[in-house]
């Protein structure tokens, strides 16, 4: 899918890519319009790149987005900045995932390559001006939807802390029920958060090569000033992604350990009540051998004796453990 927006106030709106897409003719020819100022490539037919690569433009395949080298992922060509980062978001499944997102700059004009969905993608062009870099140029933009794209991942960090505090609410609360499901689902729910700060790491790692990349070359005064305080977010966000990584780690560790006690205990109620029938099985053990010479074996009150023995065995067991505070 390509999506070109031009400026129309204080937003970024959608223009026209098709010869007749108003009159709803769209035969699969795509025509950029000249006025557009970003173009949004989402997993991109080749009609699509084909029309890019007609403004003088490289499109990077998945493959080559993919590529870890440095010199792959942040390069300049021909006077366009080419720079690739990794970033959290929803697959093409509805699943969540991380990919690349290439942008290319140019003096007139920014595309973005993406083959996932990042939300700041979707929510960026209706507000872009209420950013304090802006869009009235293209650094300013670029720097705009970086912008949008730090917020995003302080918010997944944020959700990731509340989903946290209610796993030590579940573990650590003094009226909490805390059944063998219930920790369960709770290691699971800690252990999708601890995937999504990965996520959210590696995304601050490669924003931040990015931005170091991008003042290499001259800017104006404004826009390094814009990306000077993006550093300073991003350093701030890997600090909290670490203090919240070392609660996944603690979370894990007390929902492990709790698991194990209610095993333990499950394991112990079983051990008990096998203890408490080995009296009974060793006087049913001694009157079931087939002597023929046995004092009770015809005595009227031999089988209530032996049970009464039984009993009494099972019983001065359980006291003597209860006295000894094993129980």
């Amino acid at each position: 899918m390509l999506t070109a927006y031009g400026r129309s106030g204080k937003i970024l709106a959608p223009l026209p890519t098709t010869p007749n897409a108003l009159a709803g003719n769209d035969e699969g020819a795509v025509e950029i319009p000249p006025d557009a100022v970003w173009i949004d490539l989402y997993r991109p037919l080749p009609s699509q790149v084909a029309a890019v690569e007609a403004l003088g433009l490289d499109v990077p395949t998945l493959a080559d987005m993919e590529e870890i080298e440095i010199s792959s992922r942040l390069y300049r060509e021909d006077g366009v900045e080419y720079m690739t980062v990794v970033l959290p978001g929803m697959s093409a499944t509805h699943q969540a995932c991380s990919g690349p997102v290439t942008f290319i700059l140019t003096p007139e004009r920014m595309v973005t390559v993406r083959h996932h969905n990042p939300r700041p993608f979707e929510t960026f062009a209706s507000h872009a001006e209420r950013n304090a870099g802006g869009s009235g140029t293209v650094d300013r933009m670029f720097i705009a939807l970086v912008d949008e794209i730090v917020a995003r991942l302080a918010d997944l960090l944020e959700a990731a802390g509340r989903v946290l505090d209610e796993a030590a609410q579940i573990l650590f609360g003094e009226e909490q029920e805390r059944d063998d499901q219930k920790l369960e689902k709770t290691l699971q729910q800690v252990g999708l958060q601890g995937e999504l700060i990965g996520r959210v790491r590696l995304a601050l790692l490669t924003l931040q090569r990015m931005l170091i990349f991008f003042t290499t070359t001259p800017r104006e005064k404004a826009v390094m000033t814009l990306v000077k305080s993006q550093m300073r977010d991003i350093k701030a966000l890997e600090v909290h992604s670490d203090y919240l990584s070392s609660r996944i780690g603690l979370t894990v560790d007390a929902t492990i350990g709790l698991i194990g006690i209610n095993q333990s205990s499950v394991v112990r109620i079983f051990s008990v009540v096998a203890v408490l029938f080995m009296p009974p099985t060793l006087v049913a053990s001694a009157y079931g051998m087939n002597f023929d010479i046995m004092p009770e074996l015809h005595w009227p009150y031999g089988y209530p004796m032996a049970i009464g023995a039984m009993i009494l065995s099972a019983l001065g067991t359980y006291l003597f453990f209860k006295w000894n505070k094993w129980l």
